[in-house]
């Protein structure tokens, strides 16, 4: 067995006091990887930051960090992000015991 580096006993630390920690950071992970997607789209589309504000009525600033950091964004802002991008944002709902085999961004 390899031996733990520091984010695996981080997590395991974290898992100990809140047994739910592991599927947060599922959650987490989902949440970036759909905002990182968006990004992807953005940039395709040569699309700037700002131009992305402006239809949004926000700032640059906003939809940077929007764009890097994913912290519990609310469903209407990537929303609003996606539909500005020319993109609606769909839900499915998936067994726990499934959500690890299913991709956490689908793009048609």
């Amino acid at each position: 067995m390899p031996e733990r580096d520091f984010l695996d006993k981080v997590i395991a630390k974290r898992t100990a006091r809140n047994p739910a920690f592991p599927q947060m950071l599922d959650a987490a992970r989902r949440r970036r990887e759909l905002l990182r997607t968006l990004a992807e789209r953005r940039e395709e589309q040569n699309q700037t930051q700002t131009a992305v504000a402006a239809a949004m009525a926000t700032s640059q600033s906003f939809v940077a960090r929007l764009e890097s950091t994913a912290a519990d964004t609310k469903i209407s802002t990537v929303e609003r992000y996606a539909e500005t991008l020319g993109y609606v944002v769909q839900y499915h709902l998936v067994p726990l015991d499934q959500s690890a085999d299913e991709p956490a961004v689908v793009v048609h």
